[in-house]
């Protein structure tokens, strides 16, 4: 394994640890945690943001530049993990299971239009 995939896979772990637990803590009202929960959450964003330009870093690939593209594969990737999320929700949390799971193919079909997206479609 190299050193900047161990890098990557050490930090990318602790700010997704950092971000999950801050999001239960917000969003649990039995912890009452919000505000602490809102700062881990921010901190486990952070540090994966600073893991990308680390690990971009390291494998000497160039920095991410901001294009049109890159603002629509954002955007659309944040829409289709919300519409699965809010699918789990209404299935889950809220029991009516057949929009929940209308609203979960719909985030997954979604999530999917990311790979012709991002790769392009070629023969």
């Amino acid at each position: 394994m190299k050193k900047s995939s161990f890098v990557a896979i050490l930090l990318g772990t602790i700010s997704g640890v950092l971000f999950a637990l801050g999001m239960c803590m917000a969003l649990i009202p039995e912890w009452d945690a919000f505000q602490p929960g809102i700062i881990f959450g921010c901190i486990g964003l952070v540090l994966g943001l600073i893991t990308i330009v680390i690990w971009r870093k390291m494998e000497h690939k160039q920095p991410i530049q901001i294009s049109g593209k890159t603002i629509l594969t954002i955007i659309v990737g944040v829409i289709g993990a919300l519409a699965l999320g809010v699918g789990m929700c209404f299935c889950m949390v809220w029991g009516k299971m057949v929009i929940g799971i209308i609203i979960g193919l719909i985030g997954i079909i979604v999530l999917l239009s990311l790979i012709p997206l991002v790769k392009g479609i070629k023969d």
